[in-house]
């Protein structure tokens, strides 16, 4: 890991935020890589299959699942319709993220750098600038619900803090105590920016055991408050044409809840011991996120029976309780976003891409990699307001199914590039080097160019994008392969740049199992 080097003395400046990275034992240039992007070495690959167990138990407990369910509720789906697409929605991106999943586990490369051997040692870096604006989004709506929480904490301990005098207008969808609270959380997670994928996994442990126990209370909160009969008989709201819409959008905006994932889950699962111990997502993540959408339909049903209006923000349906002390911080602090592995991930992401751009040391690029990290919790922070994108279900909802527009075609690309194309083979020094197999023309693999280009502009429902850029994908790599890219076997390079036996066996061994 490179050297944070802080000069408290001189904070001002950018010498005494310089980020010092080791240098890459792949990289033929050092501008072009540094260790943190090698591949894992094997005394790093601790994760095993209950750390990615863990992480999608903690994950599936987080307010945008529950926020998912209980948005389609209040838009008029009845639980059972909105249940099932969230469900099938959970199936497809659950197929996604295995598949991809089990690409990190094997080549034990990060997303920026797998990347390049499906887009292209160049044009990968539109996909990673791609997620990272995505990721900027990402952090804004959690550093949003982070300050709900911290609003609902303050008030626990100062009640007073609800009456605050309010100077912004009602159209900005954001009082001034909720403003204050946003900026306090805002400051109070950047020491998160320094967390490595590697080391957070015990985190995820932590809110795994922590939350789930404060989901079910609330459920049984709202059986207890109701009777439960008036839940589960609430009937759609919506008949025909609306109600297909609003199923085909519940659905959709559950394949993007976790399109991000999807694409650099690779960062994870780098860090597995085998690459099996990951296939257990594919089980995990629809029985946990739909466990997790039936607390939220269940709740969010009950406020609409206690309080006469569908409340699907669960902090704001925090705020209608007695606000008893302790009630209410316990209730915070178990929703408290640094516990979230959406949050946590997306600023290893920030981390992670900011460090493809370092240069060698006394070069000015690495104080600007530390900076970057900070102008992009600046910009997915302030600029995009969050408080205007959940100020309605709608808009999260149109958010959420916006990420799979980008996302679903990168994810299509990748899955079929590595499974179907090269069929598992990949080179991976070639990996590290602009000049190698994967420059394909002029650092570019047309093929993915095209899916990309034709599927985003349309602007579809990331399921068919998927589709759409997988068939035109692996049509155009068919018809027009891309001989210079391939392998006959994974090529891992070791010190003699040469597969070592071990790698090789384990290789031969796993698709053996595959088949």
């Amino acid at each position: 890991m490179g050297r944070f080097r802080v000069n408290f003395e001189g904070m001002t400046s950018l010498k005494a935020w310089e980020l010092h990275p080791e240098p890459s034992t792949l990289a033929t240039n050092p501008n072009y890589s540094n260790k943190d992007m090698d591949p894992t070495p094997p005394d790093q690959r601790v994760w095993s299959m209950f750390s990615y167990i863990s992480l999608w138990i903690s994950d599936a407990f987080n307010t945008a699942s529950w926020e998912l369910a209980s948005a389609s509720i209040s838009l008029g789906l009845g639980w059972r319709q909105s249940l099932e697409a969230i469900a099938i929605g959970h199936i497809l991106i659950a197929l996604v993220i295995t598949a991809n999943g089990v690409i990190g586990a094997r080549l034990h490369v990060p997303f920026p750098v797998l990347n390049r051997s499906s887009f292209g040692f160049w044009f990968s870096y539109f996909t990673v600038i791609s997620r990272a604006v995505l990721a900027m989004f990402w952090f804004a709506i959690q550093t949003f619900t982070g300050s709900e929480c911290v609003y609902q904490m303050i008030k626990a301990i100062w009640p007073s803090f609800a009456h605050l005098p309010n100077h912004i207008p009602a159209s900005s969808n954001i009082t001034s105590a909720g403003l204050l609270s946003y900026f306090i959380f805002w400051l109070i997670q950047f020491p998160f920016l320094l967390v490595s994928p590697q080391r957070i996994r015990w985190l995820f442990l932590v809110k795994a055991t922590i939350v789930p126990p404060t989901f079910l209370a609330m459920m049984i909160w709202a059986f207890a408050k109701t009777g439960g009969g008036p839940l589960l008989n609430q009937p759609s709201a919506i008949q025909g044409s609306l109600q297909s819409w609003a199923w085909l959008n519940t659905m959709n905006s559950a394949l993007g809840n976790y399109a991000t994932m999807s694409v650099n889950i690779p960062d994870f699962t780098r860090y597995a011991r085998r690459p099996r111990d990951t296939v257990v997502q594919l089980i995990i993540i629809p029985i946990f996120f739909t466990f997790t959408a039936f607390i939220g339909i269940a709740v969010t049903s009950a406020g609409n029976i206690l309080y006469g209006s569908y409340i699907w923000d669960p902090l704001r349906l925090i705020d209608k309780w007695d606000n008893r002390a302790a009630h209410s911080l316990l209730r915070s602090l178990s929703l408290w976003p640094p516990l979230e592995p959406t949050f946590l991930q997306t600023l290893s992401l920030l981390r992670m891409i900011s460090r493809l751009w370092l240069r060698r040391s006394g070069d000015p690029a690495p104080a600007l990699s530390s900076w970057s990290q900070i102008i992009c919790a600046i910009i997915g922070g302030w600029a995009i307001c969050p408080w205007e994108i959940l100020a309605h279900a709608i808009g999260f909802l149109s958010f959420m199914s916006g990420y799979t527009i980008v996302l679903s075609p990168i994810a299509a690309v990748m899955i079929v590039d590595y499974w179907l194309v090269k069929r598992g083979n990949v080179d991976i020094p070639a990996l590290y080097r602009p000049e190698g197999r994967y420059r394909y023309w002029y650092g570019t693999n047309w093929r993915a160019a095209l899916a990309l280009f034709v599927t985003i502009p349309l602007g579809l429902p990331g399921l068919i994008n998927f589709v759409i850029a997988a068939v035109l994908y692996y049509l155009t790599s068919t018809l027009f392969p891309a001989t210079e890219a391939s392998v006959s076997h994974t090529i891992y390079g070791n010190d003699d740049d040469r597969e070592s036996v071990e790698d090789r066996v384990s290789g031969e061994e796993e698709k053996k199992m595959a088949v």
